[in-house]
């Protein structure tokens, strides 16, 4: 354990720094696979997880568990409804514009998660951002999917990882 970063923590610029520069690194962590791989290892939902993990790693949500089950449900719930609702071979909505049965599709998925994660007790509120990627046609290509899990796990270990290092607890 850090002292000295722990009490560095204590103090708001401290926080903010630890965060900021922690944050940075994980996510360009990422962002430079996406880049290699030429895949979306790097989305919006990942920012809010990185924000819990460094901002304030003592929060349930802010655990690994939370953030890989969180996601995966978002990921599953999000397919799933853009499947049902029969979305495949539509344009996304950002491009083709918001349909009802995108609207259907997005806010099923989010209270789909909700109501799974609240029955796990596994709260993870950016799996509400990951669910809204996949059910609204953003990525829902097989590839991308995988990608999105990939950058998820490499997150949440290198968060919990980098965590546990520097202050001795986890994210």
């Amino acid at each position: 354990m850090n002292r000295s970063v722990i009490r560095l923590r204590e103090t708001r610029a401290g926080q903010a720094g630890y965060g900021a520069v922690l944050g940075l690194v994980v996510l360009a962590l990422s962002g430079a696979v996406g880049l290699a791989l030429k895949q979306p290892w790097l989305f919006p939902s990942l920012g809010p997880t990185v924000m819990l993990f460094f901002e304030s790693p003592e929060q349930p949500s802010s655990r690994p568990q939370n953030a890989l089950v969180g996601h995966g449900v978002g990921l599953v719930a999000g397919v799933a409804c853009f499947y049902a609702l029969g979305l495949q071979g539509t344009p996304p909505a950002p491009d083709g514009g918001l349909t009802p049965a995108y609207v259907a599709a997005g806010a099923l998925s989010v209270a789909i998660t909700t109501l799974v994660l609240t029955l796990l007790k596994l709260p993870h509120p950016p799996a509400g951002a990951t669910t809204l990627i996949v059910s609204l046609g953003i990525f829902v290509q097989p590839v991308q999917l995988l990608s999105m899990a990939g950058a998820i796990v490499l997150v949440t270990v290198s968060g919990f990882g980098v965590n546990k290092l520097i202050i001795g607890r986890p994210a």
